[in-house]
């Protein structure tokens, strides 16, 4: 193996962790997701003198897994829509703790909104790209990307309901019972 090789080998998996966090958001199943990047690494690896070293790997492999996903769904011709939840509560455990029900609650709304919305957020919020990477990975414009993702947060926050700091932390009836645990 010579030194470029190597090279693009250590980059290659230095990205592995963030890639499935991606394809676990875009999917939501981890056995799904983990195919999905298994299939981007085993396309990337094919394609690898295609990669231009220097460049950004991270961009290159989103980039693949992306158009990797669309391909899948266009040969299976359609998804199952679970905009009410139907198929995630029956997969679902109650969590105990407020922190894990407001994480299902996200992920119900992240569920919600369009395709190119949920992507844009995803890739700008979470997985920390900048807009004009994420313009790029999804081969639009950049005005198109801040579109996307302001739209998205819209949402979020109107179907979460949430106004302002004030929805942030315990409610109203939990609040008065957490602040007595932390007083000496």
């Amino acid at each position: 193996m010579d030194q470029e090789q190597t090279t693009f080998k250590r980059e290659l998996l230095a990205v592995l962790p963030s890639l499935r966090a991606f394809a676990i958001s875009l999917i939501g199943r981890h056995d799904q997701a983990d195919d999905l990047v298994q299939d981007t690494i085993m396309k990337a690896w094919a394609k690898q003198e295609q990669f231009e070293m220097g460049t950004n790997m991270k961009a290159w492999l989103f980039t693949i897994l992306r158009n990797e996903l669309y391909s899948k769904l266009r040969k299976r011709g359609r998804e199952v829509q679970d905009s009410d939840g139907i198929f995630t509560e029956n997969l679902a455990q109650h969590p105990s703790q407020y922190g894990s029900l407001d994480m299902q609650d996200f992920k119900k709304a992240l569920e919600k909104l369009p395709d190119e919305q949920r992507e844009a957020i995803i890739l700008v919020g979470a997985s920390g790209f900048s807009y004009e990477e994420a313009a790029e990975i999804c081969g639009c414009a950049l005005g198109t990307i801040k579109s996307r993702v302001n739209r998205a947060r819209q949402r979020l926050q109107e179907l979460l309901q949430i106004s302002g700091e004030g929805d942030y932390g315990p409610d109203s009836v939990s609040a008065p019972i957490t602040s007595r645990a932390f007083v000496s």
